[in-house]
């Protein structure tokens, strides 16, 4: 499973832009409900991208903790500047949002029938 592959299709900003606050709305039933949708699907992004950083960084680790055999692995480099240069996770799952390809849905109401006590 290549996550980066699979996000670097997406076409989200790596900077800051401004949002229609009614295209959130199209896809929920209010604002809040489609932030709360992104903010979970913002984490699990993020959490997939470290663990895929964090298995690709895990082949260059060395057996030894001495501090006089650390060294700069070029390749070891050049993976963690091509996650850093990569689009925050919050804009990754405002994008997926946006395009309809979060899956959601809302817990069901809890219907209490407890019965009547008539004193």
């Amino acid at each position: 499973m290549d996550t980066l592959k699979n996000y670097q299709k997406l076409e989200a900003p790596s900077s800051i832009i401004t949002r229609d606050v009614s295209t959130l709305e199209e896809n929920c039933t209010n604002v809040y409900e489609a932030i709360s949708i992104i903010a979970k699907r913002s984490n699990q992004v993020g959490t997939a991208l470290k663990q895929e950083l964090d298995q690709k960084l895990q082949e260059f680790a060395s057996v030894t903790d001495s501090l006089e055999e650390i060294f700069e692995n070029r390749e070891q480099i050049e993976i963690s500047k091509m996650y850093e240069r990569m689009p925050k996770p919050s804009a990754l799952a405002m994008e997926e949002f946006l395009a309809g390809k979060v899956y959601f849905r809302l817990p069901e109401e809890v219907i209490e029938t407890e019965p009547s006590k008539e004193a």
